[in-house]
């Protein structure tokens, strides 16, 4: 549904600056993943092997979790549109740096840049969009910025890897600079100007945050739930073309798949989300191992994949939205923070899942396990809250 009929059907609208927002991030998680498809082409043109050129992808998650927290702590007396249109104006320059250069080392200089540029936006947007909403909207507007990056998987992605295949992989980084453009002069024009902390909390206070049991539950849940989602996500491609053979240009359409499902997810989680671990949320939790299980069981068969892929997507992404919603509950004493506490959690996560992954699928030579190794983490986060709860009705009960 397009933003006008959406406005029109009656539905309370958010404001329409959290889209702009939303508009910006799917730029960013669109250079974020497209790399996947560019990795021969960037190999052969700057005459690295592949392994060099596949290591952009971790270049760029370490810049997203070294970045976050302290381009939030930097940014976090800037008025709230200088901060904006700076991080995204750089992300513009890098990426067109990235698409003339011949150097590799230069091109992985860019990428930790660009990572680290778009976790310092991200912590902001993350604050702006629950500054500029009511508390009973905050899940749908961070539900809403998420979105933007699950629709770079739907459409972003794929897109990228076909732009790089018709025309080199440095047309794609300047897709992602043009498709900037129109976010960054909307930031100008409607950002809020005012700085959103208050000046009587300081960043060392809102950082001891991190010492709040409830916030270390809610980044660790974070962080194993889309470790578990990587894990699989980045071997998506290599099990369709290797374990259930199909064809190579199949892939799109599978990663299409996921990313549909993870938009339902995150969309139904802005609905019914609250920022509190209910026990939808557990129950959901506890499901999200065993679909994990069964894509690694059927993924040999092709209708069972490309199904389980859009219930694994939806499930997985809308179990992160809640629990970003979470952290960024939790964790109201730290409005400069808590977006860049969310950011380095899910980073992390995407970070050590395909590690993971990585080390079993060599030691088996089976791609199937990492399925597996999402499947272990999933069901790692299901423990923890399981026995969490347990632990504080155990508690209450006792008190009472």
């Amino acid at each position: 549904m397009s933003l006008p009929a959406y406005l029109s059907a009656g539905v309370d609208p958010l404001p329409l600056f959290v889209y702009v927002l939303s508009l910006a991030v799917f730029a960013q998680g669109t250079s974020e993943f497209m790399l996947a498809g560019l990795v021969p082409g960037i190999a052969r043109d700057l005459s690295v092997s592949v392994g060099a050129a596949a290591s952009l992808t971790s270049a760029y998650a370490v810049g997203m979790i070294a970045g976050a927290p302290v381009m939030a702590a930097v940014s976090a007396r800037w008025p709230r549109r200088r901060a904006l249109a700076g991080f995204l104006a750089a992300f513009v320059v890098v990426h067109v740096i990235g698409a003339v250069t011949a150097s590799f080392p230069v091109l992985f200089g860019t990428r930790i840049v660009a990572a680290i540029v778009n976790a310092g936006f991200l912590a902001v947007a993350m604050s702006v969009a629950t500054a500029l909403t009511p508390p009973a909207k905050h899940a749908r507007a961070t539900a809403t910025l998420l979105a933007g990056v699950t629709l770079s998987c739907v459409a972003g992605v794929p897109a990228g890897a076909a732009l790089g295949d018709w025309s080199g992989w440095r047309s794609a980084f300047w897709a992602v600079a043009v498709l900037c453009l129109p976010a960054l002069a909307l930031v100008f024009r409607s950002a809020p100007a005012a700085a959103a902390r208050h000046h009587d909390v300081s960043i060392r206070q809102e950082a001891g945050e991190l010492r709040s049991g409830p916030v270390r539950l809610a980044l660790t849940l974070a962080a194993l739930v889309n470790g578990a989602t990587f894990a699989t996500f980045a071997y998506l491609a290599v099990i369709a073309t290797d374990v259930t053979q199909l064809p190579g240009g199949a892939i799109p359409g599978l990663l299409a798949a996921f990313g549909v499902g993870a938009f339902i997810g995150v969309t139904t989680a802005g609905r019914i989300g609250d920022g509190r671990l209910g026990r939808g949320l557990v129950i959901t939790l506890c499901v999200l191992p065993a679909g994990w299980a069964v894509l690694a069981a059927t993924s040999t068969h092709p209708v069972p994949l490309f199904i389980v892929t859009v219930i694994q997507g939806g499930l997985s992404f809308g179990i992160g939205s809640m629990l970003v919603h979470r952290v960024m509950f939790v964790a109201s004493r730290a409005p400069s923070l808590s977006g860049s506490f969310a950011t380095v959690a899910l980073n992390a996560g995407a970070f050590l899942g395909p590690l993971l992954a990585g080390i079993a699928t060599e030691t088996t030579h089976d791609y199937r396990h990492a399925a597996w190794v999402s499947a272990a983490l999933a069901a790692t986060a299901a423990v923890v809250l399981v026995a969490s709860r347990t632990r504080a009705a155990h508690a209450e009960s006792n008190t009472g």
